[in-house]
């Protein structure tokens, strides 16, 4: 039967709403601020498993995607348009009411455009770059397209560093809330922890749901043929280069609306966001779930960003996702949270203790 498939989705939303329950009946709240966050971004990740796991493209630059969406909504709801008369633009943008009037952080009114424009424009100008650029670069394999998407990753990052559009260093800040409905918003305020921590997780469940019915349809079935056998999936008559560019552009898209939102609910955005250990963070997650494992990456999604976000890594972020990349991918390529991986890892890790252990003893 076909609902049964989403018995895992009908898990994920009761663990959702026990969890929550559970932590404000012990008055710990704040532990949703922390978990929020790495909802987003886990939001990249479920788009790059599909990308990596399914359709067997590398991309090192994600993080840009990411930047890209959270950097194009903080400029465009930054901008006063209280004192813009007369531009045709921002006379049109009021009379069609996608404008925005409130008050700023120090109490002044303002007028910006809404986040739901934003997000609009976010998400077509990241779904032109990522197509733009992808027509070449997926034309490479391997290695080969893993250093190309990992120079766009340097681009990105090296342009929002460096321009005083997007405030150089320090970022943009300041950033108004993502209002969606009357009073539900996107906000850092503490007072909508729980409120936000559902919105999140509302956009984690239909980024799942949307990508498993991806992955059984027929350009699932096309994905994995590429992955199994380009040459092979050429020959029996499957635009190729068709579907790697629709998987990428989708990921990417995933990736521009994490940074949208996580952008509004942290009311700023700096240059981090578009590094490169960025990109290898992410990678690295995907491989400890399992490159062809949604709901792999999914759970090692939200811990490992949980850990990193409540500072358990300390300075050493870098490091510890680094290290685990290399250790998955020496012993475990297909990802950890399969069970015959796990085992294959933990016999390993006993014979390299043994060996270790033999070594000292002569």
């Amino acid at each position: 039967m076909a609902w049964k498939k989403y018995i895992p989705v009908f898990a994920l939303i009761a663990c959702i709403i026990v969890f929550q329950l559970a932590v404000t009946a012990m008055s710990r709240e704040f532990y949703l601020t922390q978990l929020t966050m790495a909802a987003y971004y886990s939001l990249v990740i479920l788009g790059l498993t599909v990308l990596m796991g399914y359709a067997g493209q590398i991309s090192m630059g994600h993080a840009a995607f990411f930047a890209i969406g959270g950097y194009t909504s903080a400029v465009i709801t930054t901008r006063n348009l209280m004192n813009v008369k007369g531009a045709v633009l921002a006379d049109l943008a009021r009379d069609l009411g996608l404008t925005i009037v409130e008050k700023n952080a120090y109490g002044n009114d303002i007028e910006h455009l809404s986040p739901w424009v934003a997000l609009a424009a976010a998400v077509v100008l990241t779904a032109i770059i990522a197509f733009l650029i992808g027509i070449p670069i997926l034309k490479l394999k391997g290695h080969y397209l893993a250093m190309a998407t990992l120079g766009f990753g340097i681009i990105v990052y090296r342009i929002v560093l460096g321009s005083r559009l997007f405030g150089e260093a320090d970022g943009i800040s300041d950033i108004p809330p993502f209002r969606i409905i009357g009073s539900l918003a996107v906000s850092g305020d503490p007072a909508l922890r729980v409120q936000n921590f559902y919105i999140a997780s509302f956009l984690v469940v239909v980024g799942v749901v949307l990508l498993m019915n991806l992955i059984d349809s027929r350009v699932g079935r096309a994905l994995r043929s590429i992955h199994g056998s380009e040459e092979a999936a050429n020959a029996m008559g499957i635009d190729t280069a068709r579907y790697k560019l629709f998987i990428f552009v989708l990921s990417a898209v995933f990736a521009c609306v994490a940074g949208v939102f996580l952008t509004h609910f942290n009311g700023g955005i700096g240059p981090s966001e578009a590094d490169v250990m960025k990109s290898v963070s992410y990678v690295a997650i995907v491989a400890v779930g399992g490159m062809a494992n949604l709901w792999g990456a999914l759970i090692m999604g939200v811990i490992l960003n949980y850990l990193s976000l409540r500072g358990y890594f300390g300075s050493y972020d870098e490091f510890v996702f680094g290290s685990i990349l290399i250790v998955i991918m020496l012993f475990v390529p297909e990802g950890l949270l399969k069970m015959e991986n796990a085992r294959a890892l933990a016999r390993a890790l006993a014979r390299l203790r043994n060996s270790l252990g033999a070594g000292r003893k002569q």
